[in-house]
């Protein structure tokens, strides 16, 4: 159905007692994995939630929560630590002149959770509010897929944003996938749109 449509029947769910996420759900097709790699880090117009954000920075910062190089030895030697900083984080920023230690400390935890701080989003040179108060805004705009199974979820909204920002979200969302598929709408199965606790509802996107 269209989106608008999709809209009115989530409507009409039963009210539930906390804001519920609107979730894109994009199932796919034809596609194995293993030899084609699905991983994408894009933003999309419309915050959603501020995102916890920790920096790997050479000092202590007030911008944001930081783990100075001193303190790589502490975690270095706890691996529950590191899981435990893994999980707290929702994304990781560094200095560039950090990256190394950063790699051999925590990579072995962060890369298999994709939150690993990378060129496009994450390192920075410079640890100063000019450059990390955008980064921070533009963090909580962006979108991480990972894919490592035939369906890939991503929030795109929640109840109380205006329903256009929550259509120019998923629009955006679904233009990066279908972008980054070899066959392209070929290897897309169906498109669905759901609520926290709602069934999904397909929608067509063109």
């Amino acid at each position: 159905m269209e989106i608008s449509k999709a809209f009115e029947e989530l409507s009409k769910e039963k009210e539930r007692k906390f804001k519920q996420t609107y979730e894109l759900i994009i199932n796919l097709k034809g596609l194995d994995l293993r030899r084609n790699n699905l991983s994408l880090v894009f933003s999309i117009p419309h915050k959603i939630k501020d995102k916890k954000v920790c920096g790997f920075l050479t000092k202590k910062s007030d911008l944001v929560d930081t783990v100075t190089k001193p303190e790589f030895t502490k975690y270095g030697n706890d691996p529950k630590l590191i899981r435990g900083l893994v999980k707290k984080y929702d994304f990781f920023i560094a200095h560039a002149s950090l990256m190394p230690s950063v790699a051999t400390t925590f990579g072995k935890a962060l890369g298999p959770a994709g939150k690993m701080p990378s060129p496009q989003l994450g390192i920075i040179t410079e640890e100063n509010a000019d450059t990390i108060n955008p980064l921070i805004d533009q963090i909580s705009k962006s979108v991480k897929i990972r894919a490592k199974e035939l369906s890939i979820k991503v929030p795109v909204g929640k109840e109380g944003m205006d329903q256009k920002q929550i259509e120019e979200n998923l629009r955006v969302v679904y233009k990066n996938v279908l972008g980054a598929l070899p066959g392209k709408e070929d290897n897309i199965k169906n498109v669905l749109l759901k609520k926290t606790m709602s069934k999904p509802v397909e929608v067509e996107l063109k």
